[in-house]
């Protein structure tokens, strides 16, 4: 069930708008060794802080995947979805390069980050000769974990409320990147797919999104737990503390519910809704923050 499609350049029904055009941005983050963050630079809370870190230990090796699981596709598949998967591999590396930045800050802070990347590095390693199509499914799901996040990043500013200024704008900068190409490898898992029964592209995509959701929060919980103890943390109040982070206040594992339910649902696709207004929301607010740093006092 799970091998290599040969697909031929035809069209395939999508509800991915005509018009959206995917920009690589080619932004760069913390360079400035003068106006480094603190070590729990959102709002001086570590369990939120070392979070976001585990969670930025993965982009790097994690968006390798995601880009060679679609590029495995991209030249059987219609000319305008190959355009889009080429704005996407550029987004993903540009994205990887500054999450390396923000994760050698990481280790420059003291933390040791050899386990997380050990876990990360046997996770993929199990990837290695399954079918394309198997990874192209992981990739796509992955994808919608992100875009999902991504939404409530931009629509919340809770999420990065005093933060520093600069590493929230990494975050609202790939944020909006990722909800811009979040219909490119589930519009490459259609077509790869498109001699599929409706059953089972469902049955194959459900019970791979099961396995990859307990995974992802296993393996990200276990993470930030790792981070937590070399600041000291320790025990189930660290334990209750990250939870309530994650389902609470603010709670971005518990307001992903609904969009991660919706992508069970028969005939559902990423632009089902259309959240482009995200985009443009945090690219002004990009630019206003650029803004008001050129205009800063030297």
């Amino acid at each position: 069930m799970l091998s290599d499609v040969k697909a031929q350049p035809e069209t395939i029904a999508t509800p991915t708008p005509e018009d959206h055009v995917i920009t690589p941005r080619d932004h760069r983050f913390g360079r400035n060794s003068e106006t480094q963050p603190g070590r729990w630079w959102l709002n001086d809370d570590p369990v939120a802080t070392c979070f976001y870190n585990a969670l930025s230990l993965t982009f790097p090796r994690g968006e390798a995947f995601f880009v060679e699981s679609v590029k495995s596709f991209r030249d059987v598949t219609p000319e305008k979805l190959q355009k889009e998967i080429r704005a996407f591999i550029q987004q993903e590396v540009i994205h990887s390069r500054e999450h390396v930045a923000l994760n050698r800050r990481v280790e420059q802070l003291g933390y040791d980050t050899s386990r997380i990347e050990q876990r990360i590095t046997e996770s993929l390693e199990m990837t290695k000769g399954r079918p394309k199509i198997a990874n192209l499914a992981a990739t796509m799901i992955l994808e919608h974990f992100t875009a999902i996040m991504a939404q409530q990043f931009i629509a919340n500013p809770q999420h990065f409320a005093d933060a520093d200024k600069e590493t929230a704008e990494l975050w609202r900068w790939h944020a909006l990147e990722e909800i811009e190409h979040k219909g490119v490898a589930y519009d490459t898992w259609l077509y790869a797919t498109r001699g599929w029964s409706r059953w089972q592209r469902w049955k194959v995509k459900s019970l791979m999104m099961l396995v990859i959701t307990r995974n992802f929060w296993t393996n990200r919980y276990r993470d930030t737990l790792d981070l937590l103890a070399q600041d000291g943390f320790k025990g189930v109040g660290v334990q209750m503390k990250l939870l309530r982070f994650l389902l609470f206040k603010p709670g971005v594992a518990r307001k992903i519910i609904i969009p991660w339910v919706k992508f069970f649902l028969p005939g559902f696709h990423p632009w089902n809704e259309d959240d482009r207004h995200l985009i443009d929301l945090a690219e002004s607010a990009y630019e206003a923050a650029l803004a008001d740093r050129k205009q800063a006092p030297a």
